[in-house]
């Protein structure tokens, strides 16, 4: 860091992109430098950075800084030390009196009483019994505690790590005291940051073929090899923290520290991430910290009595489409809990990073709620932001990014907020990747509203490459909010009305089929290839999954008849699903090799709209689209920067991915100087229609 006499505001330099080094103010005005456009925002800027900078301070200066504050799982909840001393510490700054009680005292209030101290934090020390710990492992456990009227309340611990539900008896969770004698032992390092992010999202529950809930070990036996086989290097997986409603698929949190017990038990969870890392996989986490389940008896609603313990009290902390409540983000309790919250997955069960839901409603006091953003600068700033929600990202990324080198943050926010994935130091809130929301919802409505004849190559191209320079976005053609029923997948799209009678071998490739494949194929691949830094997949959408993802409710008479993943059509050698299956391996073996991913944004040479045609090229090879439904192109001219002979590397025509065989995979093409599409060279091709080819040069 360097100053001058004129500016006593510290400076750093900072690499931006290979070979451009800019000198920035450490005063959270650096993103001018990279964004210009930002400069009428200086102020606001640099009232956000001290904002950060102010919270940080305070947790440096807390007892054991960051290092204790972010442990605050060893120091709250259950902690028991080797000789089977049992410390139980809750924060419940309403009680007036509280008591430990469970199976171990016979439910009796008057046995186990808690000292409270002058931050409103009860404890209780429970010494062993004949060197065993008082509490038995796998026993019911709740807080009793009495109100300033008197009242006695009995809530679920907060901080507990197990809760488990006995549906044939009530829908409500309980708290367990977790202290097997056989705790699980990682033994497999975590694999290194990928450089191109290929993700597989997945739901545990949802990926067994039987109506019913799969479990963490099924998954790892089951799921896993799926996942490897297919090329990818990353698995988001989805509603591992327990949530009250199977159906809101992950995102009514009851208890931030519990893995969801309908998978199986936490020493499973850990087992499975395990066995990713042996396959070379990062495990990343759906964290749920913009907003928590409303329930009192086993959520976090009204812990201690009052509406504000961990949340804003009144509207302010509501939300009112998801029914559920908001974090007050400016309490030092609070924050606590939730960066506690971080650091236990990633300790204690070996997770990556995370993806952070509903970053949206945690930037906005509007939430998000109603308001469709333009792109205008001005709505990120100003009365709009909620300045709390932003200092908890820039708190939460500067942390993760500080402990742990190979960390990975995804923000899930339709917003784009400048900055959003570029470094706290330069005043942005710290993601890694941010997923480009707008990608699925544009393919669905061309599917639904327009037909293939007259999509516009230059709307597509431009959805595929507007984003924010030099920010990293995860690229995807459809995630679980596709799949979820009230819409439809691509493939169900394409293909709803012969699914069911014509995707087997033994029948004819109809026109339906043939052209349902086909886009299919072409709409993951320009999604893939131009649309990001990184590229995600919701499992089962890779082979076409033909029905919709639909969790038992009341609407549908509880049933888990489409709360499943149909693997039995992919196995079924007979049925077609198998080549879109291996025409998605295909991709990311394929960008494994070329690295497109992790290279810098591609150039677009060629959007004709009479001809249907999409050219561009990145990391040195060139994908060519005929999205024509009739028209082939025999002798295609096509622009390249880099001359020398090419070979096709990947081909949707191919016929091991139910193409038609048209291109001829042994033909080679040499380049001819002289300018075409502003490029220096060019080559011809045989470009059938409804089909993407990837050319790479030889060498």
């Amino acid at each position: 860091m360097t100053t001058t006499a004129k500016d006593t505001i510290p400076t750093f330099r900072k690499e931006v992109e290979p070979g451009r080094v800019l000198t920035m103010k450490a005063d959270g005005t650096g993103l001018i430098v990279v964004d210009p456009w930002l400069e009428p925002f200086k102020d606001d800027l640099r009232n956000r950075y001290a904002f950060f900078e102010k919270w940080k301070t305070i947790i440096e200066n807390s007892p054991g800084g960051f290092e204790n504050f972010t442990k605050g799982y060893e120091y709250y909840g259950f902690n028991v030390d080797q000789d089977g001393t049992i410390t139980y510490r809750e924060w419940a700054p309403n009680a007036i009196t509280a008591s430990l009680v469970g199976e171990f005292n016979d439910w009796d209030v008057n046995v186990n009483l808690m000292k409270r101290n002058e931050f409103g934090v009860f404890e209780i020390i429970l010494p062993p019994i004949n060197g065993v710990p008082a509490i038995p492992h796998n026993s019911k456990v709740k807080i009793s505690m009495t109100l300033p009227n008197n009242e006695r309340i009995y809530r679920l611990p907060a901080w507990i790590n197990r809760v488990t539900q006995d549906l044939s008896v009530s829908p409500t969770y309980e708290a367990v005291f977790w202290n097997p004698v056989d705790k699980y032992k990682f033994k497999h390092p975590r694999p290194k940051q990928p450089e191109s992010l290929r993700i597989y999202e997945a739901h545990v529950g949802i990926s067994t073929t039987e109506p019913r809930v799969g479990t963490f070990k099924e998954f790892t036996k089951n799921v896993l090899p799926r996942i490897a086989y297919l090329g990818y290097n990353a698995i988001q997986l989805m509603a591992i923290m327990e949530h009250a409603y199977y159906a809101s698929f992950g995102y009514q949190v009851t208890s931030f520290f519990a893995p969801s017990s309908r998978y199986g038990t936490p020493e499973d969870l850990k087992e499975l991430i395990d066995t990713a890392h042996e396959l070379g996989l990062v495990v990343l986490l759906d964290v749920v910290h913009s907003h928590a389940c409303k329930n009192v008896d086993d959520g976090l609603n009204m812990f201690d009595g009052s509406d504000h313990c961990y949340f804003h009290e009144g509207g302010k902390g509501r939300h009112e489409l998801w029914d559920s409540r908001l974090f007050n983000y400016g309490n030092y309790e609070v924050l606590r809990f939730l960066m506690s919250n971080l650091r236990y997955w990633m300790d204690i069960f070996q997770f990556d990073g995370f993806r952070f839901d509903g970053v949206t409603s945690m930037l906005y006091t509007h939430h998000g709620i109603g308001y469709g953003f333009s792109g205008n600068y001005h709505e990120y700033f100003g009365a709009n932001v909620d300045d709390e929600g932003v200092m908890y990202c820039q708190l939460a990324n500067y942390f993760l990014h500080n402990i742990y080198d190979q960390v990975i943050t995804i923000a899930e926010d339709v917003s784009g907020m400048p900055g959003s994935c570029r470094p706290v130091n330069e005043g942005g809130l710290g993601f890694d990747y941010r997923l480009a929301m707008a990608m699925p919802d544009t393919w669905i409505k061309l599917l639904k509203e327009v037909s293939d004849d007259d999509w516009n190559m230059g709307h597509i191209v431009h959805i595929l490459t507007n984003r924010r320079h030099l920010e990293k976005t995860i690229a995807y053609s459809e995630s679980h909010d596709q799949a979820l029923v009230g819409d439809k997948t691509l493939a169900f799209w394409l293909m709803d009305k012969e699914m069911y009678t014509n995707m087997s071998d033994l029948t004819e490739l109809t026109p339906v089929i043939d052209r349902g494949i086909a886009l299919h194929k072409l709409i993951r691949l320009i999604s893939h290839g131009l649309g990001g830094e990184g590229y995600l997949n919701f499992e089962g959408n890779e082979f076409g999954h033909p029905e919709w993802l639909d969790f038992p409710r009341e609407g549908n008479g509880s049933s888990f008849h489409y709360a499943r993943r149909q693997w039995n059509v992919l196995d079924d050698h007979l049925l077609r699903y198998k080549y879109l299956n291996e025409w998605d391996r295909g991709m990311q073996l394929t960008e494994e090799k070329y690295g497109w991913l992790h290279s810098s944004q591609a150039y677009v040479s060629r959007k004709h709209e009479g001809d249907k045609v999409i050219v561009f090229e990145r990391a040195g090879v060139i994908f060519l689209f005929n999205f024509h439904p009739t028209q082939s192109y025999t002798d295609y001219r096509v622009g390249t920067g880099f001359s020398g002979k090419y070979k096709v590397v990947l081909n949707s025509d191919d016929k091991q991915y139910l193409g038609h065989g048209r291109v001829d995979p042994k033909c080679e093409y040499f380049t001819t100087s002289g300018d075409w599409d502003n490029r220096s060279n060019w080559i011809q091709v045989y470009l059938p229609t409804r089909t993407a080819l990837v050319l790479a040069r030889e060498d």
